[in-house]
């Protein structure tokens, strides 16, 4: 099947199973050059009260039938990778990253999706006696509201619906206005595999996430993204006592001991803070030295830094692309610029490129302390700040002093002694000698403000759920 997206440049909206415009639109910005490149549809307030109805409507029969979840999550799995590269072209233009990087965006959210498909649904047997069965079961919680970022549009789309979908609920999608055309793209296809009304994607602004958030037939919100949103996000839910996920901002912080390798720390530590431009949360946004090896590392980061490939996604060879939007790279150039008027020094980058799009210069930042913001605030860029520490108790404490707890990382060749530094980090996950080690199966979440809730794994198909406890004689 080739999508009408493809044959007639539009992208619409997804609503009941139908392919869905609006009376109004809105334009999207293609990173790499500054230029809007299409239009998606903003979604009335009708249109969103179609959305819910359909989702509403299309409850039961899903929610009664496991194995019919099963199979089309699988067969929609297979529908993303037959359609990669279309899917890839679309992402790279909107989002801005190397078209191989989505690519295997698409191909992750595939997988995500395949094992959300096998994750069992709990059930529990908590008394078995001669008079009595008491069972604790997992059931659906309803409609649930998928609210996605712009930074990875697709794999954390497949976080959201795959284990929602599993559960038995279904699903209303609203992707960024920055980046929402790959997801209607996935939207329509969709509708290969699930019946109408099981996923709706609807687009629009902040006005329609906080519609969907409000809504009386909303269950369930699913939420990644800002900090600040966040807070508004559940006290939206708190009013009607929904549920809610939210997977929020990082600050992570990463700690070299003295006996790191080199080696690690120009691939692992490099690509843990440089991947997507930095703009991931769960990235490494602050580095932590040891004094005695400032210079070198801070040189081995910066060399590193310097032979980047940078420039559009759909050129060959492209290791990075550009920031995704003119806010977020006024905000990541504003940081770099008043860190360096306040002492700071760029051994790599620390400017815009000059030319068309959103694109700044890998910079690795010394002579960077706590208080400045660029250390302080999650900068989302391609930027890395290094600072030296005297004691590992120091780096600790330094790396711990902060409102985010998403993720951290400690380096060393002394497995044994990294594991226990990594296990003062107060952040939802520690890594050791790794960074953004992701997986299906593997909880996902944050600590203080980098959210409530986890994902992936029995975990997170557990928090589309509500527990029902089933009382049951077993005499007549």
């Amino acid at each position: 099947m080739t999508s009408s997206t493809t044959l007639t440049g539009t992208y619409p909206m997804t609503i009941n199973g139908q392919a869905i415009s609006s009376t109004d639109s809105f334009g999207v910005i293609n990173p790499a050059t500054g230029a809007e490149f299409a239009r998606a549809p903003q979604c009335t307030p009708q249109q969103l009260e179609e959305a819910v109805r359909a989702a509403e409507a299309a409850l039961p029969a899903w929610g009664a039938d496991e194995q019919q979840r099963i199979t089309a999550l699988r067969r929609l799995a297979d529908v993303l990778d037959e359609h990669v590269q279309e899917i890839a072209a679309v992402l790279t233009d909107e989002q801005g990253k190397p078209l191989g990087a989505a690519a295997y965006e698409v191909s992750e959210t595939a997988r995500w999706l395949r094992a959300s498909a096998e994750l069992p649904l709990p059930e529990e047997t908590v008394e078995a006696g001669p008079d009595v069965s008491v069972r604790v079961v997992r059931r659906p919680l309803g409609v649930v509201a998928a609210i996605t970022p712009w930074n990875f549009p697709l794999l954390l789309l497949g976080w959201k619906v795959g284990p929602a979908l599993r559960a038995g609920n279904t699903v209303v999608v609203k992707p960024s206005p920055y980046t929402p055309l790959s997801t209607l793209l996935v939207g329509e296809l969709a509708q290969q595999v699930l019946p109408p009304g099981v996923v709706s994607v609807v687009s629009g602004g902040d006005e329609l996430g906080a519609r969907l958030s409000t809504h009386p037939g909303i269950a369930k919100i699913s939420f990644t993204g800002s900090v600040a949103t966040g807070k508004k996000v559940a006290a939206a839910a708190a009013e009607d006592l929904k549920r809610f996920t939210l997977e929020l901002g990082g600050n992570d912080a990463a700690i070299i001991l003295e006996d790191a390798e080199p080696e690690q720390i120009l691939k692992g530590v490099f690509w843990g803070g440089f991947i997507n431009c930095g703009q991931i949360c769960a990235g490494i946004k602050r580095v932590y030295v040891p004094r005695s090896r400032h210079d070198e590392i801070a040189h081995l980061l910066a060399e590193r830094a310097r032979v980047v490939r940078m420039g559009p996604g759909t050129a060959e060879r492209t290791q990075l692309g550009p920031l995704q939007n003119k806010a977020q790279f006024d905000r990541v150039a504003e940081l770099v610029e008043e860190a360096l008027a306040a002492g700071a020094t760029a051994v790599a980058g620390g400017a815009p490129w000059d030319g068309e799009g959103y694109f700044f210069e890998p910079t690795v930042l010394t002579n960077v302390h706590e208080g400045m913001r660029i250390v302080d605030e999650e900068q989302f860029g391609p930027v890395m700040p290094i600072m030296a520490y005297d004691t590992v108790d120091e780096a600790v404490a330094r790396a711990n002093d902060s409102t985010f707890g998403l993720s951290g990382s400690v380096w060393g060749a002394d497995i044994g002694r990294a594991q226990e530094v990594a296990q003062r980090l107060h952040t939802g996950t520690a890594f050791v000698n790794d960074h953004l080690a992701l997986s299906p199966d593997i909880p996902f979440g944050g600590a203080k403000w980098s959210g409530i809730g986890v994902e992936n794994g029995h975990w997170g198909l557990e928090e589309f759920t509500r527990i029902q406890v089933l009382h049951t004689p077993t005499r007549s």
